[in-house]
């Protein structure tokens, strides 16, 4: 059930942590960062948490002002959820502690999810030219702009794809560490690609170099 526990501090860094310390509540907030969710999208997002215990975080981060829900309209009509204006505050907060967390070990058998993979494209890119994908993770589709020096990443259908990628978190992360591997990948099934394939090349070989 919700929690209203507190650290009783008065440090604003006490206070945050009153509204998005609780396991899982920043995961949450991650799931959300890409746009409007539907609760069983971050439920799956999730198999690590409980049923019950996303209900709990998204109800606490809702009641906090962080989340919000509404109905979809016709023909959707699904209930999602999504960051408010206060909530996407949280943006640089996330990615700053998952490029801190890049120094600690991965755990063995970890979960990868869709979400992470595909905030590390967005984070990474460099893009030097116009283009429009769909790609497909987990049978949920997502619409992959880019534009010089920005890539844009929303749920849902592109209207017209220049090229589309279907294939698993785990598979499209290890192409962007090693993007030499995409003819191996669709030649054993782990990626099934259409349209411009040299767009998609450029997708994976385009980031921006660290350091």
């Amino acid at each position: 059930m919700p929690t209203n526990r507190s650290y009783a501090d008065a440090c604003t860094i006490a206070r945050a942590l009153d509204v998005v310390g609780e396991r899982w509540a920043l995961l949450v907030v991650r799931e959300l960062l890409l746009g409007p969710q539907r609760f069983s999208d971050v439920r799956r997002a999730l198999p690590g948490a409980a049923s019950n215990v996303v209900t709990d975080r998204l109800r606490e981060l809702e009641n906090h002002g962080v989340v919000a829900r509404r109905t979809m309209p016709p023909p959707a009509a699904a209930t999602v959820y999504e960051l408010t204006a206060w909530g996407r505050e949280l943006e640089p907060v996330v990615l700053a502690l998952g490029a801190w967390g890049g120094r600690v070990p991965r755990p063995r058998s970890a979960h990868l999810g869709t979400t992470s993979v595909l905030l590390f494209l967005r984070g990474s890119a460099h893009p030097r030219g116009r283009a429009c994908y769909r790609v497909e993770l987990d049978a949920r589709v997502w619409t992959v702009h880019t534009e010089p020096g920005r890539l844009t990443v929303e749920p849902g259908e592109p209207a017209a794809p220049d090229a589309t990628i279907r294939t698993d978190p785990p598979t499209l992360n290890a192409l962007l560490e090693t993007p030499s591997e995409l003819d191996a990948a669709i030649a054993d099934g782990r990626v099934a690609v259409g349209g411009d394939r040299k767009a998609v090349r450029r997708l994976l070989r385009e980031r921006r170099l660290s350091g």
